[in-house]
């Protein structure tokens, strides 16, 4: 799925990372743990969760994750966005809820990673 159908599909706002919008994301994962997202995320997947600190962006760029949604609203500090450059992965934002968004996008062909 492309990052942009996600986009369209939770209603998601770009942080960073607009023109990045094309790339394909195999698989979701919706997780609010580091450990779990590092034991269990596979590459090129969209990361869904309603961490906002610097290490998501890490734990991102270690399991090769494609883009990150920040899901209830929350938004990452300016720290978080500037690490997402430098590491250029694409950060978006929902209002919806991590359980919610995982569904919407299970339903939409998006399916576990």
């Amino acid at each position: 799925m492309k990052l942009h159908e996600v986009k369209e599909i939770l209603h998601a706002e770009v942080i960073y990372g607009e023109e990045m919008l094309d790339i394909d994301v195999s698989s979701g994962f919706g997780c609010d743990l580091i450990s779990d997202s590092l034991c269990f995320s596979r590459p090129d997947c969209l990361l869904i969760t309603g961490l906002t600190n610097v290490q998501i962006v890490r734990v991102a760029d270690m399991v090769e994750a494609r883009a990150i949604m920040f899901v209830r609203g929350k938004r990452p500090g300016e720290d978080v966005i500037q690490l997402a450059k430098e590491n250029r992965i694409p950060l978006l934002v929902t209002k919806r809820f991590l359980f919610e968004s995982c569904g919407i996008l299970y339903q939409q062909g998006l399916h576990s990673s």
